[in-house]
């Protein structure tokens, strides 16, 4: 049984239980449910949660154990001369054989694989079945217990309750826990990549190119790892970026949120926002094919030598799609300026213009902020429109006229390789993504304390 199926199968029976409880409790009341210290479907709801959390536990602790296991039993079938190969072309191995048991296709397979692909295969079913047979098992025992238990003195709403308030601290948990898992994953595969590229090579050298060996040079085997021209890339998209979207969008916002007829708001701002619905990949053909060659051959008139492929091509195309962060949050927060801030400026006299630039724009400054780091975010990670409107070459340069490349681009390059996993050039990836998160950290930090400064003078 595969796993979708098993969660639709618990879901009934859960569903099963809600009815079993609900009754139970109908019953040991006399068909009087004031009798009873919660209401009748209290009861239900608590059968039911106890039938789901039990197999739903199980079903996600014995998916997490499966593969290691089952992967173990490859392993261990495989020939002894397989086995004296390295660890990657073992993983390669490993992989073909589990590709091979579900139907996959694969060069070069030889009849050692397929043997073991029918084991696993065997195997990978038997353990479902188990999966299956164990999960509800251990709901059935549970819930079933919790019925039979019910009394009319029996708090099900408080234990519904205390359920419902687990669940939430869990799932409230979950994304410190990603962010912890992430940070980390990135912190022990960058010491990692320290371990062979001295500092100084990574932060401190203009010259980035993994496969060139310096072995003639400084008698070094680590390769030209310099990230200043990917930062200084990176930075340099994103503040052309922001320069094109935090103009039009504040100015868009306070025309949507004060000037605006509510029938015109009701029309432009949706189809503004449709602007962040578009796939970042249609924005990359269209700066390539449209804004590139527009900047080039206005450059020609010009008599300047611009690059269709340039900073200013996917900062202009980029501003354009991180516009709808900027307009709608900030619509949203103007909007919710207290409506009496607007009345008492009007009222002392002040005109419409100046109650907008000096009451309702430092008051919705806190939300206005939060509104352009989001875009900020949003550009400073950007990869696909980089790679179509601006390269992917590591140039050093103050020209937004000349192809530059972007932190994210790189590690899309440098993870996609035929590189080993453990070499530098793969390992540089997670460092570059550790740099970036400290410094997208440091902004977070930054403007936390700008917000913090003007909400003391508002609140």
């Amino acid at each position: 049984m595969s796993v979708s199926m098993l969660l639709a199968v618990v879901l009934i029976c859960a569903a099963v239980f809600y009815v079993l409880g609900n009754r139970r409790a109908i019953g040991v009341s006399g068909g009087d449910s004031r009798q009873l210290h919660s209401r009748p479907n209290y009861y239900g709801i608590l059968a039911a949660l106890w039938f789901a959390i039990p197999a739903i536990a199980v079903i996600v602790v014995w998916q997490a154990l499966q593969g290691h296991f089952l992967e173990g039993g490859i392993v261990d079938d495989l020939p002894p001369d397989v086995l004296e190969r390295s660890a990657d072309q073992v993983r390669l191995v490993v992989a073909t054989i589990k590709s091979l048991a579900f139907g996959g296709i694969a060069s070069g397979v030889e009849p050692y694989m397929l043997e073991s692909a029918a084991g696993y295969r065997s195997a990978h079913g038997f353990s479902q079945t188990l999966m299956s047979i164990m999960s509800l098992a251990l709901g059935l025992l549970v819930a079933g217990t919790t019925v039979a238990r019910i009394t009319p003195q029996t708090r099900a709403r408080n234990g519904v309750e205390r359920i419902i308030k687990a669940l939430l601290i869990a799932c409230a948990s979950l994304a410190i826990l990603t962010t912890a898992g992430i940070v980390l994953s990135m912190l022990f595969e960058t010491i990692n990549f320290f371990k062979t590229v001295p500092l100084s090579n990574f932060f401190f050298s203009t010259e980035w190119d993994p496969r060139f060996s310096s072995a003639g040079r400084d008698g070094g085997d680590t390769g030209q790892f310099g990230m200043i021209p990917l930062m200084v890339g990176t930075m340099y998209v994103a503040f052309v970026a922001m320069l094109v979207a935090v103009p039009i969008g504040l100015l868009a916002a306070m025309y949507l949120a004060e000037y605006a007829t509510p029938k015109f708001r009701a029309t432009a701002k949706p189809m503004l926002e449709i602007l962040a619905g578009i796939p970042t990949v249609v924005y990359g053909f269209f700066a390539l094919v449209t804004v590139g060659p527009f900047l080039r051959d206005t450059g020609d008139i010009m008599g300047l030598d611009i690059d269709a492929r340039s900073v200013m091509t996917a900062g202009i195309v980029m501003g354009i799609m991180i516009i709808p962060f900027i307009s709608s949050l900030s619509d949203d927060v103007i909007t919710q300026v207290p409506r009496s801030l607007r009345e008492g400026s009007l009222g002392l006299g002040a005109t419409k213009s100046e109650t907008i630039r000096k009451v309702i724009f430092p008051a919705a400054l806190p939300g206005i902020v939060g509104s352009i780091l989001l875009a900020a975010s949003r550009a400073i990670g950007e990869t696909m429109i980089v790679v179509m409107a601006a390269g992917v070459a590591a140039n050093l340069s103050g020209n937004p006229f000349e192809p530059m490349t972007t932190v994210t681009v790189k590690i899309v390059n440098q993870l996609t390789g035929d590189n080993e996993f453990t070499s530098p050039q793969t390992l540089v990836a997670f460092a570059l993504g550790m740099t970036l998160f400290v410094i997208t950290l440091g902004l977070n930090i930054f403007a936390l304390h700008i917000v913090r400064k003007y909400r003391e003078q508002y609140d």
